[in-house]
């Protein structure tokens, strides 16, 4: 969607870090939000559908958060605050976070045209 400045929404990440290792935590996914309902709701999906295969630890946290923690979470992200949301599954910590962001549109592309300076740029052979 292009609009004409800033606008506001939410970063969403989604990151796993192995408790056993000595390994830095890896980013999974991300996703740009506009909305608080739409932030939450992407944590809210993820859980549901990865529910099925945690251990019965892990879909507790996840059902907790669903039934009991999700309002928290949707009243910060109203109030612009960051959230968190983390289980543990079989030594595996899963986090989702979200934070306020301000997103500055790009520059628009008519249909499938590229714009005039990416055709400066030629591939390199490889030798």
């Amino acid at each position: 969607m292009l609009t004409d400045g800033p606008r506001r929404g939410f970063w969403c990440e989604c990151w796993t870090e192995d408790l056993t290792e000595a390994e830095p935590p890896a980013l999974r996914g991300s996703f740009d939000a506009y909305s608080a309902p739409q932030a939450d709701r992407w944590i809210a999906i993820a859980l549901r559908t990865i529910s099925p295969a945690l251990d019965s630890d892990g879909s507790d946290e996840a059902w907790a958060w669903l039934y009991e923690g999700r309002i928290e979470t949707r009243r910060a992200l109203l109030r612009a605050k960051p959230c968190t949301v983390s289980i543990t599954h079989a030594g595996t910590r899963i986090t989702w976070t979200v934070r306020p962001a301000l997103f500055l549109p790009l520059a628009h592309r008519q249909a499938t045209e590229l714009p005039a300076c990416a055709h400066d740029f030629k591939p390199r052979a490889n030798p």
